[in-house]
């Protein structure tokens, strides 16, 4: 047993064991004697040497007993006095062990971090009773200065305990700390000298104590003289009238008038907790200008514009110039799986997309930018906001962002697509009327109204706006191109028409982006419209029902196979979504409390106005933009899947905005409506006999209100019915008449190969498979695995929604979004994905991809079904080719070796000695999306007709 005791007490017991006394004291009878038992010898009573043996024991085991009933008592409650005893008794021993301690002996440096802890802790302690003595000491003895200096030439151990002593000074509000000059003086001095030694086993601390002085400042803006001291007004003004336009423009850098300005500014670059309460710090004080003139003038003239332009273009500039837009080998997106997709390859110096490194500078990238926008959110400052806008643009846009616009090529192996991706990621993140229009203004070559028509209010602003201006001007004198000569339409334009995929699809996605979330920006600049007056005739109901049996019947000539009611409805749904939510939509809707939008009368001035300015609409015929939209879906079948969902994606966005007008273009143009003129003659005939006998009638009763009622309903009966014929049209629009030739495509398609039907009608029940395995594993009780690191451009896209490839979702309102002030929300790189996701349960969104195992899998119901399809390869059909022309057969011999006879139909084989150019999984599946796209417009003019009132009835 004391073997065993013994090796127990030779381990970390022992230590414990050893700090706490061994035997209880015992009092003599003399008051003034005191001994141990440990001076106690054998001649001591028995019972007190079995007292001792048995209070040994129930320590060491933890047993129970009256001397452990005695040991674990808890002591009586300390008064404030004894609190405040304690108090001065650490302090002391604190400041005779700083002043006795040898620098860098790290047992002095515990020393002082124990005595500032248990300092601290009665502090906190005290925090519960209604006497805060000891804080009152700290008030009066300025411990706080101390503290200051002790911190300076600390470990990190004390700085940290340091700076858990200073918030706890800090969140007292009954001595008022932070309006003491001394104390923020002290303070300061031991901020600025505790970050020149930044430790990340006190950062986030020291970032969380900067903030809730920042939080302090905002909610008491008296204590702000504190903090903030400008120089005499003579020598500061002087200073600033001396410098050049470009001084002037950079910003004076005073960073002993407001160092916790600095300090905060050094940290909004980092990610996680530290990043956040930077940001929210500095944000704070932002804000705290709006009633401070001083304040508000000094950060005008400060450096703070120069600093957030500047630390943006540096993220920026990490971001790989060339770029491809990759998917994760391992598990890239269903579609896919089912086309003939295949990894780009990367050119020199290009990097993939979903790539680690990429991916973090991108959310790097973004959440500085989502910072940006927080700042102009919560300035109330026009001042400040304008001056971060000038130098946004200026530092930016400008020197940056344009270049790299300018510079992209389509030949290099993905400088255009880095460039047209990282615009639209911008436009897709960012929800700030202000930055959005000063962005598109500048990449499109808008003249800016607003910086016309504002005065500047102040001369600070003043003086910075006018070297902007001549900063400008010097940069109007150098040789490089200006968004005037060169800008982002021209550079849309062009790569529409490149050969890369990659690069269409990069562009296809901008556009949907600029379209659906800015639209007036795009009129007059990427699309070219023609103003249609207020008198101007809509689309008949009769037209309207023979438009919605031709959107049925090309789907029903694509594929005859399956019900398609339930997509419908869903379209029905998604479109309804992106209408309500286009920002088009609230004042023709009026949907000022709408769920959906915010009420225009909250929307910032920009944002108005541009709204104000929008008029009734459409495309021109002879759109660049519109041509080349019309030249890629007419070559649909040999388009990459991901290219085909954004192509199908715009034309949807084209037409959901309520002042843009469809006939001409996707609709059948009212001026070219043609009527039998039997059936005129007919009704009217019948029409004019009514009216003669409703004349007579109102001549023999001489007229009444009765008989105006009913001639008046007939009459509305009659225009009715008139409204209700169906015409002829003449000129087909460019949409519809593209998507007729790609249904004889299918048509040719399907008496080349014979089984098409058959391989369609699986290829369905294989994405209605996959769906039926999604929800199964969904609702599954089992944990889910862990969602791969995914950077997938469909990533939202699964079988379910490939039906519905283009459908819409309806963006989050601004009005919804959580407030950037309680937290900072970091999109991530899936940012990369389309402009409009598809909104589903899809089990790729969860990080579950049954679907694609189910393409691969050996096991899988469908797998021969996808390796048949995947082998069997097909040519291509040019646009407007409704039969295959094959080669000829060599003479007096038909394709199959017979004889010369009656011409037999072309077979699969004939493709594959002509040359296959894609396989048939990858018609397959474009066969099912240009299905549902057909469906989607339908929906989506049937839709409009009830929301927007595009119909007459007369």
């Amino acid at each position: 047993m004391f073997g065993a005791l013994g090796g127990l007490l030779s381990q970390d017991g022992a230590s414990r064991l050893l700090r706490r006394p061994r035997f209880p004291q015992v009092v003599d009878q003399n008051p003034r004697s005191v001994s141990t038992t440990a001076k106690h010898t054998s001649s001591e009573p028995h019972w007190t040497q079995n007292l001792h043996m048995d209070y040994f024991w129930n320590r060491l085991i933890g047993g129970s007993g009256s001397a452990s009933s005695t040991a674990n008592k808890q002591p009586p409650p300390v008064s404030p006095a004894q609190r405040l005893a304690k108090f001065k008794r650490h302090w002391q021993s604190l400041l005779h062990s700083w002043r006795n301690s040898r620098e860098f002996d790290p047992s002095s440096q515990d020393q002082l971090r124990s005595h500032i802890k248990r300092l601290n802790e009665l502090l906190v302690e005290e925090e519960k009773s209604s006497s805060p003595l000891c804080m009152n000491f700290c008030y009066e003895q300025q411990v706080f200065i101390a503290l200051s200096k002790i911190g300076q030439t600390g470990s990190p151990g004390v700085i940290k305990e340091c700076i858990a002593a200073f918030s706890t000074l800090i969140d007292n509000e009954d001595e008022g700390f932070l309006a003491q000059e001394n104390f923020s003086q002290s303070l300061i001095g031991f901020l600025r000298r505790t970050s020149q030694k930044s430790n990340r086993s006190f950062e986030g601390e020291y970032v969380e104590l900067l903030f809730s002085i920042a939080q302090k400042i905002r909610l008491s803006r008296d204590i702000l003289p504190a903090w903030f001291t400008t120089r005499a007004d003579d020598e500061g003004g002087r200073d600033y009238k001396n410098l050049g336009p470009q001084q002037k423009f950079a910003g004076v850098t005073n960073k002993d008038d407001f160092p916790l300005f600095y300090l905060l500014i050094d940290y909004v670059h980092h990610e996680g907790r530290v990043g956040d309460f930077a940001r929210t710090g500095l944000l704070y004080i932002i804000e705290a200008a709006s009633s401070s003139g001083d304040l508000e003038k000094w950060i005008v003239e400060s450096d703070l514009a120069t600093l957030m332009a500047s630390g943006l273009g540096a993220l920026y500039s990490q971001l790989s110039r060339k770029l491809v837009v990759d998917y994760p080998i391992a598990d890239p997106p269903t579609i896919l799986v089912l086309s003939d997709y295949s990894s780009c390859p990367l050119a020199f110096g290009a990097e993939s997309s979903t790539s680690e490194g990429f991916q973090t500078h991108l959310e790097t990238f973004l959440s500085y930018l989502i910072f940006w926008q927080d700042v102009l959110e919560h300035c109330r400052s026009t001042e400040v906001k304008q001056t971060l806008l000038d130098h946004f643009q200026v530092l930016f846009l400008q020197q940056l962002l344009y270049p790299s616009l300018l510079e992209s090529s389509d030949l290099d192996g993905g400088s255009s697509v880095a460039v047209l991706t990282y615009v639209r990621v911008v436009l897709d993140t960012l929800e700030h009327p202000d930055i959005i229009h000063l962005i598109l203004s500048y990449l499109m070559a808008l003249p800016d109204e607003t910086k016309a028509a504002s005065a500047p209010s102040s001369p600070s602003i003043a003086k910075r706006r006018k070297s902007l201006d001549l900063l400008n001007k010097v940069t109007e004198m150098d040789d490089k191109p200006s968004p005037d000569l060169f800008n982002l339409v021209d550079l849309v334009l062009t790569s529409l028409k490149s050969k890369s995929q990659q690069t269409v699809s990069a562009t296809l996605k901008l556009i949907s982006t600029i379209l659906r979330k800015h639209h007036p920006y795009s009129i007059s600049t990427l699309l070219k419209v023609v103003p249609v007056p207020a008198d101007t005739r809509l689309r008949t109901v009769g037209a309207h029902n023979k438009e919605m049996e031709l959107f049925f019947s090309l789907v029903g000539d694509i594929s005859e196979d399956g019900d398609v009611s339930e997509s419908y409805g869903e379209h029905l749904k998604d479109v309804l979504g992106l209408l309500e939510s286009h920002p088009c939509s609230v004042e023709v809707l009026a949907l000022k409390n709408s769920a959906f939008t915010r009420g225009a009368e909250d929307a910032p001035e920009s944002e108005n106005r541009k709204i104000r300015d929008m008029y009734t609409h459409t495309i021109h015929p002879k759109d660049p933009l519109l041509r080349s939209v019309v030249d890629l879906l007419e070559s649909f079948f040999s388009n990459t899947v991901e290219t085909n969902l954004t192509l199908t994606a715009v034309i949807v966005d084209l037409a959901t905005c309520s002042f843009m007008r469809p006939e001409g273009w996707l609709l059948f143009d009212p001026t070219s409506y043609e009527f039998d003129n039997s059936d005129e003659e007919e009704d009217g005939d019948e029409w004019d006999q009514l009216e003669d006998a409703e004349n007579e009638l109102t001549r023999i009763m001489g007229g009444s209100d009765e008989l105006a009622y009913r001639h008046k309903e007939k009459k509305r009966a009659k225009d009715l019915k008139r409204a209700n014929r169906q015409p002829r049209w003449a000129d087909t629009p460019p949409i519809l008449q593209a998507i007729e030739g790609l249904v004889c495509q299918i048509q040719a398609y399907r008496r080349a190969i014979p089984d098409l039907d058959d391989k369609l009608s699986e290829r369905k029940r294989a994405f209605q498979f996959t769906d039926e395995l999604n929800d199964a594993l969904l609702s599954s009780p089992l944990p889910q695995p862990t969602p791969p690191i995914r950077n997938p451009v469909l990533d939202s896209i699964s079988a379910k929604n490939l039906m519905r490839p283009s459908s819409a979702h309806a963006p989050t309102p601004r009005s919804q979004q959580p407030s950037s002030s309680s937290s900072h929300s970091t999109p991530t790189p899936s940012s990369l994905m389309p402009t409009r996701s598809v909104t589903s349960t899809s089990s790729s969104a969860r990080g579950i991809s049954p679907s694609t195992d189910l393409a691969r899998s050996p096991e899988s119901p469908f797998n021969h079904h996808m390796l048949e399809t995947a082998q069997r390869r097909i040519k291509v059909l040019q646009p407007g080719q409704a039969m295959l022309h094959l080669p000829p057969p060599p003479e007096g011999e038909s394709r199959d070796g017979s004889v010369m006879g009656i011409e037999t139909p072309p077979t699969i084989e004939d493709f594959v000695k002509v040359g296959g150019d894609f396989t048939l999984s990858h018609l397959l599946t474009n066969i099912m999306v240009l299905q549902e796209f057909v469906l989607e417009l339908g929906a989506l003019v049937q839709v409009r007709a009830s929301l927007f009132g595009d119909l007459r009835f007369a």
